[in-house]
């Protein structure tokens, strides 16, 4: 297998399983409540493929509903002029955070269904269990400012903002921390401002 064909395939199974979910928050738009060979038909793919990404037509509409309410980085930023990272970045956070809390019984069920199906013995590992909706977000954010970082270095902050953000960081503050809501916004600027003043260290040293 080339190089290509492994970073392929895995950008493709991401491609069909956003497919499903915007076929869904189509045919939710039009008024109905699609079954999943619905969806698969809306989605131009087999019924046994809808299932391999989705175990239920519930998971798959739950999520789709999650999915329309995440805003994309064009949307997000489009009246956006400041460059500086962690104001971006804190804008980003800000729109998840209020999203999560908007959709909180929804986002809970999306992730128990993720962490129930990386249970399963027979799960095909290949295929993404979640949606990567924050990932898009941050790369946008880091956009203008990327020329701060070593790529290295920008891969590496790219990741570990990804865990101060969305539902699993919602989860700790909290459900484990049991902050509340001001201080759980507080605690996350803080992590977010911390990790890009470290990433620009090593360029600042050098």
């Amino acid at each position: 297998m080339t190089a290509t064909e492994k970073i392929g395939r895995p950008n493709q199974r991401t491609r069909t399983r956003k497919d499903l979910l915007q076929a869904a928050a189509r045919l939710m738009r039009r008024g109905s409540t699609p079954t999943l060979e619905e969806v698969a038909e809306e989605a131009l793919v087999s019924r046994a493929t809808a299932y391999r990404y989705f175990p239920s037509v519930e998971a798959l509409l739950v999520e789709a509903a999650v999915d329309v309410a995440v805003p994309g980085p064009e949307d997000l930023f489009r009246d956006e002029t400041s460059r500086d990272p962690v104001l971006r970045l804190q804008r980003v956070e800000t729109a998840l955070h209020d999203m999560i809390a908007a959709n909180e019984p929804l986002v809970r069920t999306v992730l128990a269904h993720s962490i129930q199906r990386g249970m399963r013995a027979d799960e095909d590992g290949r295929l993404p269990r979640r949606q990567n909706r924050r990932t898009p977000l941050i790369e946008a954010a880091l956009e203008p400012a990327r020329h701060q970082f070593k790529p290295a270095v920008l891969r590496e902050l790219t990741r570990a903002l990804a865990l101060v953000m969305g539902p699993e960081a919602t989860i700790v503050v909290k459900d484990v921390l049991q902050l509340g809501d001001a201080e759980a916004r507080r605690v996350k600027r803080w992590a977010i401002r911390a990790l890009v003043e470290a990433a620009r260290r090593p360029a600042e040293d050098d």
